[in-house]
């Protein structure tokens, strides 16, 4: 299967219309769509220019990102044929140099965790709402594979859509091996974004954007020194 399978991605936008600015990608939960998770954009600073994707495979009345072996479990090909279908997208909206911060919720935070997994210089922060990063997909997830990409991750003490062991998994591995600086949430609730982590997502996507505005724009394929130095001086604010 090759991205040219799906058709054009159906997108909604909102705020920044600055074709420079920094884009966050809002990634919508299996079986929902791109209108359901733009409601977050509202909630989140006004200086970036938000785009929600719909997922490009249809399942029920809603979406999906990916074939799945199970709950959180992607088919390898599936995962990769459409991550590449989402790459052919994003390079053409957001050339290099534009920094990309990725959202994702449920699925859309599995599918996220692709994306950083497969390039994480790509990209300038990712968040993995209620989700599993996509283990045993053929992605690498070797110690160090995310240093110097910040990540932001939340999950509920009461979810019980995505399997435990999945959740603990993803918790253990971004904020240990991973190699990450990892900002990290729980919740009292389950599988549901509550106030407290959306406010703390918007104190995170603020504190990413100012940092990007004055330090640094990642290229994708390769790190630099000087990001992770300024990562550093960061991390020492």
């Amino acid at each position: 299967m090759t991205a040219a399978v799906f058709s054009a991605p159906v997108i909604a936008t909102f705020g920044a219309t600055d074709p420079s600015a920094p884009l966050v990608v809002l990634l919508h939960g299996r079986g929902s769509n791109e209108r359901d998770i733009l409601s977050l954009a509202p909630h989140l600073p006004g200086d970036a220019a938000y785009v929600a994707v719909r997922a490009p495979i249809a399942e029920g009345s809603g979406f999906a990102w990916f074939a799945n072996r199970g709950i959180g479990r992607p088919q390898a090909a599936s995962l990769e044929a459409t991550m590449g279908w989402f790459r052919e997208w994003l390079d053409a909206v957001a050339p290099l140099g534009r920094p990309v911060i990725l959202v994702g919720f449920s699925g859309g935070a599995a599918f996220a965790g692709g994306l950083i997994l497969d390039d994480p210089a790509r990209f300038a922060g990712a968040a993995v709402l209620f989700g599993t990063l996509p283990f045993d997909a053929g992605l690498h997830v070797e110690p160090g594979r995310l240093a110097h990409l910040p990540v932001f991750v939340a999950q509920g003490d009461q979810d019980h859509v995505i399997p435990a062991e999945l959740l603990y998994r993803t918790w253990d591995y971004l904020l240990g091996q991973s190699g990450a600086p990892t900002e990290a949430h729980r919740d009292p609730g389950g599988h549901a974004l509550s106030g407290a982590v959306v406010s703390a997502l918007n104190q995170w996507i603020t504190r990413r954007l100012h940092f990007i505005q004055q330090q640094y724009v990642p290229v994708a394929g390769r790190f630099h020194d000087d990001h992770a130095h300024a990562l550093g001086e960061e991390k020492a604010t």
